[in-house]
């Protein structure tokens, strides 16, 4: 009985793989006839029925810029950008769509090795930390049985200061993975999706206008109140604005 539903499945998986893919052979052949509203319906088919996909989400983006739409372009670079953080191209789209964007803010500088930081943890996926974790942890324990079991001085030596090395990359990688595998988790930026809004100084229409952002600007929310949210764009600026006017990363 369960080999039969074993095999029932795996053969589910695989033609929901192959329909996927004709899917999303569907949705390139309308992308390069122009027909970019279609295309668009077709990758969110696929997201919809086969789940989350860098690749896809870099897909959608480009059709919506095609079309200008510069909210749903940037919102979904920075989706596959939370997939695939090493990846140039979809960070350079990301870049282009932002020119066109009204709100030209200037984040609060950083100190530099926190960017190196940064800049270092991006390189890679969960996923690919985490395989790198594995790996070195395995010639952690390869150099650690060399260190205990030879008699020979120099490959002691040599265990013992490849294994510390390892042991620091090991640790390292699984940092790096966690905080990749926390963005992803609790998602907590958002883009603004309304053409102009105005910043509030407290969650109802009442407030004191604080400031005007428009659509595509990124902004982190900081906490949420019936349906207004509160927000913090990249240069210190904190307002309110409603929850429907913007859409989570």
């Amino acid at each position: 009985m369960k080999k039969n539903i074993i095999l029932f499945l795996l053969f589910t998986g695989l033609i929901n793989s192959v329909l996927a893919q004709e899917t999303v052979q569907q949705a390139n052949a309308a992308y390069a006839k122009g027909e970019f509203t279609k295309a668009i319906d077709l990758y969110q088919k696929v997201v919809e029925e086969n789940g989350v996909s860098a690749e896809i989400y870099y897909n959608i983006g480009n059709s919506y810029f095609r079309i200008n739409k510069i909210a749903p372009a940037i919102l979904h670079y920075e989706r596959a950008l939370l997939l695939s953080p090493g990846d140039k191209e979809i960070r350079a789209n990301l870049t282009i769509a932002h020119s066109k964007t009204v709100d030209k803010i200037e984040p609060v500088s950083e100190f530099f090795l926190t960017d190196w930081y940064n800049s270092f943890q991006n390189m890679f996926s969960t996923n690919r930390w985490s395989e790198i974790a594995i790996s070195c942890f395995i010639l952690f324990i390869i150099c650690l049985t060399l260190f205990f079991f030879t008699r020979k001085i120099i490959l002691k030596k040599t265990g013992f200061y490849c294994g510390l090395v390892l042991l620091i990359f090991t640790l390292s990688a699984n940092i790096f993975a966690y905080n990749q595998k926390k963005k992803l988790v609790d998602r907590q930026t958002a883009i603004i999706f309304s053409p102009t809004v105005n910043i509030k100084s407290s969650p109802d229409n009442s407030g004191t206008d604080l400031f005007i952002l428009h659509e595509g600007t990124k902004v982190d929310v900081k906490s949420e109140l019936n349906e207004w949210s509160q927000i913090e764009t990249a240069d210190g600026n904190v307002g309110w604005i409603k929850t429907e006017e913007i859409e989570i990363i």
